[in-house]
């Protein structure tokens, strides 16, 4: 896994963590279901199929996410005159969801 940083951060409301706690709670309810699907010997195309809507729900998580770095930290980062850093910082990570 990658480093942790210990920077200063906005914390998120009730309400952000709620949302994105529910949808990852969700999303771990479909890998349960690919699971289930391998043991019963389920039809490949209809196991790709949720694989699929897993990849999409984790790209809605990392999109969500980034959207509050960057309205968040990156804009603040940017006011302290570190915004150089914190943008390359942001799109080293982004990089890695082009893997």
């Amino acid at each position: 896994m990658s480093e942790e940083h210990n920077y200063t951060v906005t914390p998120r409301n009730t309400e952000e963590k709620e949302k994105m706690l529910k949808r990852l709670k969700r999303i771990e309810g479909q890998v349960r279901g690919i699971q289930k699907m391998i043991e019963e010997d389920r039809y490949c195309v209809d196991i790709l199929i949720q694989i699929s809507a897993i990849e999409s729900a984790l790209k809605q998580v990392g999109f969500s996410v980034t959207e509050r770095h960057m309205n968040h930290c990156v804009a603040d980062a940017i006011r302290k005159g570190e915004g150089e850093a914190s943008i390359d910082e942001l799109m080293k990570v982004l990089r890695q969801f082009g893997k």
